[in-house]
């Protein structure tokens, strides 16, 4: 006896081959240049172009190691991030936890204000920035000691990071018990510690998450620390495009593979903490 097969629903995206077959082909258009990226930084070939296989090689990880002006410039790169994304989350958290808590004159203006630096353009962001450092005077100069010289980078990693942050942060808020703090100050505790005990141990997943992907972001962002970096303050992302508009060669494929894969295992992890923040309870 033939059984009826019951046909996909409207809805019901993958179930239909049409749209899988869009599902693969856009997967391939995505991430066939990344694959092709890392498969010739092992090329034992002189020009990172050549399309033509010579064997498999490391040497130019290890010359892209050695390199010491890339090292200098990733080095600046890790301590942006790492800055960047302490104030992020500090300022993240704050604008969070007063989003959720708080009702205030002008709240939705406040709001799109905070979620303004994720919308606009990143060129836009960086001439702006750009323009401020240069009619405000803050400017610092970038033969400051190190790592002085990096202030003005890190301000606008800030200035984009903190709102993605606070987004996190806020998801996570959203799923707290307001009983649990309720029945905390019915018992004697104090506004900080409720906050220390109760919030912020709820918080604890989006912290994280808003942490790695505030770092993320300064890690690999180029269009903004293009506009507000100076001759001394050569970050890992600006070096790799001073290298590309010479030649391409195995050693920039190399240096691009590493930064690629500490993205996506940052990345990974971020979403990984952000999932577990929104099912736990």
């Amino acid at each position: 006896m033939a059984t009826y097969r019951e046909r996909p629903g409207p809805f019901q995206y993958s179930r239909k081959l049409s749209m899988q077959l869009i599902f693969f082909a856009s997967a391939i258009f995505l991430y066939a240049p990344i694959i092709v990226l890392i498969v010739y930084s092992f090329n034992n070939s002189r020009r990172g172009g050549n399309v033509i296989w010579r064997g498999f090689t490391t040497d130019y990880y290890a010359k892209a190691f050695n390199n010491t002006e890339l090292m200098i410039a990733f080095g600046n790169s890790i301590t942006i991030a790492v800055i960047s994304t302490i104030f992020s989350v500090v300022l993240g958290a704050l604008t969070a936890v007063a989003l959720w808590r708080f009702r205030f004159p002008l709240k939705p203006v406040f709001e799109g204000m905070v979620a303004l630096p994720i919308v606009i353009p990143e060129i836009c962001m960086g001439v702006s920035l750009a323009m401020f450092y240069a009619y405000s005077g803050w400017n610092v100069p970038s033969d400051s000691p190190w790592p002085l010289n990096l202030t003005n980078i890190t301000i606008a990693h800030i200035t984009f990071s903190f709102p993605f942050a606070a987004m996190v942060i806020r998801t996570r808020l959203a799923s707290f018990n307001r009983e649990m703090e309720e029945a905390a100050k019915d018992l004697g505790a104090t506004e900080f510690q409720v906050f220390r005990d109760i919030l912020l141990p709820h918080m604890k997943p989006g912290l994280i998450a808003g942490a790695l992907l505030a770092f993320t972001l300064s890690l690999d962002d180029f269009v903004i620390t293009f506009f507000t970096s100076g001759p001394n303050t050569v970050t890992f992302p600006i070096k790799v495009y001073s290298m590309v508009r010479f030649s391409v060669t195995p050693e920039i494929n190399a240096a691009s593979t590493v930064l690629i894969v500490l993205t996506l295992l940052l990345t990974a992890v971020a979403m990984r903490f952000q999932n577990f923040g929104g099912t736990s309870k």
